[in-house]
């Protein structure tokens, strides 16, 4: 990624140091296995499992792997947290070094210090409280490592839901009031933009990870995962949605020119984020037209052993291809520092009516074809042919 950047045009880029560059990155993963783990159990996996009475056995294989995902995103939010919490630290005191900002006396210190002049509330304050609700919600999701709790996963994944969207959103309550509608316009769609981002990821990680348990399912289990697959399919498609119009309105933000993406290190990370992302939607649309459909004939038609291999073989295959490119895009994210409209000189973005007409108008384009395309899939799933029975 360092030899990509330096090949552009970097004047006024500076690469963020490796110790800022893994925690923000391992932060963005820990909000995904929390948030997108919890978003997908509940939209995805939970009405799934409670429409399956009839699969015990296959409900119970996956509550308990479900329960142990869960479990483990929260030791990973509390690890990452802390680090996160540490280079906030590091940044905040001139030349502190990351190994020394990890001490507790220095993070209590910053956590604890005054208000600056004509804040509301201290920036250390909003943190503490951001990170003590990241301590309730790891702390909630690994006890479902106890085998009480994970008897109890679906009301304690419902309470703990609310926690785990807290902790991003607590962290973007500004401390000034002094905002214009831009900023406040800018810190919403930022926090979409994350919370999409994560539970698209996160549900492709879960629902992976629960394909795992393939072998440990019965042959009838291509039932519940066709459920599953056509339930998430709903929810993916609307996080790409709100993070396909909130990347564009931040892209416009800092990206003055088409050239500023190969011209400055800003618009070049931005540019490997964007194709990182067109090839998670490309293997979306490749799920969508060409797996969904074949899901449901082999549903309709009550072929058991081509469902399974479509649902538990196949789908995944090309679910992890997705994740990779997900972990991908967050490995690019802290690279996004600055403003390419900086590095090149251009002047600052200028909100007016006809930009936010034009956002409208993309964003009713957007729900437009996001329509079309559930119609073509299940047009296409109408369409007599064989299931895939040689696959």
């Amino acid at each position: 990624m360092t030899e990509l950047l330096l090949a552009g045009d970097t004047a006024g880029y500076a690469l963020p140091e490796t110790w800022r560059a893994v925690t923000k990155t391992g932060y963005f993963i820990g909000l995904t296995g929390s948030i997108g783990g919890l978003v997908t159990f509940a939209t995805t996996v939970r009405p799934a499992l409670k429409g399956a009475s009839d699969a015990a056995d296959d409900v119970s294989v996956l509550r308990h792997r479900s329960a142990l995902f869960l479990a483990w995103a929260g030791v990973l939010l509390l690890v990452t947290g802390y680090l996160q919490l540490a280079a906030r630290v590091a940044r905040a005191g001139a030349g502190m070094p990351f190994g020394d900002a990890l001490a507790p006396g220095r993070i209590w210190r910053f956590l604890r210090a005054p208000a600056d002049k004509g804040a509301w509330i201290a920036q250390g304050t909003v943190f503490l409280v951001q990170n003590l609700v990241l301590l309730a919600t790891a702390a909630a999701l690994m006890a479902l490592f106890g085998r009480g709790a994970r008897h109890r996963l679906e009301r304690v994944a419902l309470a703990v839901l609310p926690l785990a969207l807290a902790v991003t959103l607590i962290a973007a309550v500004p401390v000034s009031t002094a905002l214009s509608a831009d900023d406040v316009l800018d810190l919403v769609l930022t926090q979409i933009h994350i919370v999409s981002g994560t539970v698209w990821l996160g549900g492709l990680v879960l629902l992976s990870v629960l394909a795992g348990a393939r072998r440990r399912l019965s042959p009838d289990a291509g039932l519940l995962w066709a459920d599953m697959w056509r339930r998430f399919s709903l929810v993916a498609m609307v996080c790409v949605a709100a993070v396909v119009v909130s990347g564009l309105w931040m892209s416009w933000e800092h990206v003055g020119r088409i050239s500023q993406l190969w011209t400055t290190g800003y618009g070049f990370a931005l540019l490997v984020k964007i194709l990182l992302v067109l090839g998670l939607v490309t293997a979306g649309a490749f799920n969508q037209f060409w797996l969904m459909p074949r899901m449901t004939r082999a549903r309709r038609a009550g072929e058991t052993a081509s469902l399974f291999r479509l649902t538990l073989r196949h789908f995944p295959k090309v679910v992890w291809g997705e994740v990779v490119l997900g972990l991908a895009v967050l490995v690019v994210v802290p690279f996004l520092s600055g403003s390419a409209r900086a590095e090149a000189g251009s002047p600052p973005a200028e909100p007016s009516a006809g930009v936010f007409t034009a956002g409208a108008t993309l964003a009713l384009a957007l729900a437009a074809s996001l329509y079309a395309t559930a119609r073509t899939s299940d047009a296409l799933s109408r369409r007599p042919g064989a299931s895939m029975e040689a696959a």
